[in-house]
């Protein structure tokens, strides 16, 4: 008996093909019909180790530099547990949390801008732009200003806002399904209308409490420490883990509601988990350091940029939101010395540009 091929079976012959050597050459975490399940890419998993390196070696030199200076040598001996005193405590205690908190916290970052770019389908589908990390400020402003509470309580606080705000953004772009350009409309409307009240609670709190904040929202990593990093930390690192595992969800999303569906997704129950997940992580970062601007919103373009396909976006995301945190704060420390600035201004300064960049080639094609 013979077969007769279509001409739009034909058409599907290349895809296929191209589809199974992508997968010859990707690694499947999971059960291949499991509920979770993601597919690392061997290019991918070649430019991670590619971020990986590069955020090792920056942090080796942040390690290295400052008021006072250490060799490879006496680096290595501190970090072992063999190497003077003075050493062992500038390194260990000063500046080893620094450059671990900018890691994991440009990690959160650059994840949390690729679930939300991923489930809005826009390059402007950042938390920045959209408002969950203003509602995460929102909540610690107000821990900070009414409340007097300590960093538990401000990350609590953090955390809320930005899940209130998540879930306001959300109802309010809701008609019958959620559209990326409204998603967006509406958080940028409520961020504005949330900025406003965080000025207003600025104004209206004690001096001291108004120094605080301010201190605090400029967004920085000085004085960072063991005690106040790893909690945040341990909460950033679980929630990054449970996203990835649901990355292969997020990717089948991006072909649809109907086709996720089709094949066995739940796609509203796993846009809400994924968007949850993603304000977490923007909350966690916000609470620990004080808003950061534009690091979630650049870093899962940079990443599509050089070439990488959806399923690795967001581990490498996040190795690319790591390096320019690390990056930003390391300029921020050193480039203008003796005087320092708090990263975020850094990251503000270079994000604020590349916005405007990225809305002039989005109006173009329109």
């Amino acid at each position: 008996m013979n077969t007769v091929i279509s001409k739009h079976d034909q058409s599907l012959k290349p895809a296929i093909a191209t589809e199974s050597i992508w997968a010859r050459r990707s690694m499947l975490i999971g059960k291949p019909n499991g509920a979770i399940n993601f597919r690392l890419n061997l290019a991918g998993l070649r430019l991670a180790f590619i971020l990986a390196l590069a955020c090792l070696l920056l942090g080796m030199m942040a390690l290295k530099l400052g008021a006072l200076s250490f060799s490879n040598a006496e680096v290595f001996a501190a970090l072992k547990g063999e190497g003077s005193s003075r050493a062992m405590i500038v390194i260990n205690q000063w500046r080893l949390p620094r450059v671990f908190m900018a890691i994991v916290i440009g990690a959160a970052l650059g994840m949390s801008g690729a679930i939300f770019q991923s489930l809005v389908r826009n390059p402007l589908g950042s938390p920045d732009v959209i408002g969950f990390g203003t509602g995460a400020h929102t909540g610690a402003l107000i821990t900070i200003i009414l409340l007097n509470g300590g960093y538990l309580e401000i990350a609590t606080g953090a955390i809320i806002g930005g899940l209130l705000t998540a879930l306001l953004v959300y109802l309010l772009a809701w008609r019958q399904g959620i559209h990326g350009f409204r998603l967006i409309i509406v958080g940028i409307a409520v961020s504005a209308m949330l900025a406003a009240f965080n000025t207003w609670l600025s104004i209206t709190g004690s001096l001291e409490a108004a120094m605080s904040v301010a201190l605090w929202a400029a967004g920085s990593l000085n004085g960072m420490s063991w005690a106040k990093g790893l909690p945040a930390a341990a909460f950033c690192l679980s929630c990054m883990l449970l996203a990835l595992l649901l990355g292969r969800r997020m990717q089948l999303l991006e072909m649809g509601d109907d086709s996720a569906s089709a094949l066995g997704v739940p796609a509203e129950r796993t846009r809400l988990q994924l968007m949850a997940l993603g304000v977490a992580l923007i909350a966690a970062a916000t609470a620990a350091t004080g808003p950061i601007a534009f690091i979630a919103l650049v870093a899962p373009q940079i990443v599509k940029r050089i070439g990488s396909n959806n399923a690795a976006s967001l581990y490498l995301s996040a190795l690319m939101g790591a390096l320019l945190l690390l990056l930003a704060d390391v300029a921020a420390q050193h480039l203008f010395f003796p005087q320092q600035f708090p990263v975020g201004i850094i990251t503000v300064s270079i994000g604020g540009v590349y916005l405007i960049w990225l809305l002039l080639c989005e109006a173009k094609r329109i």
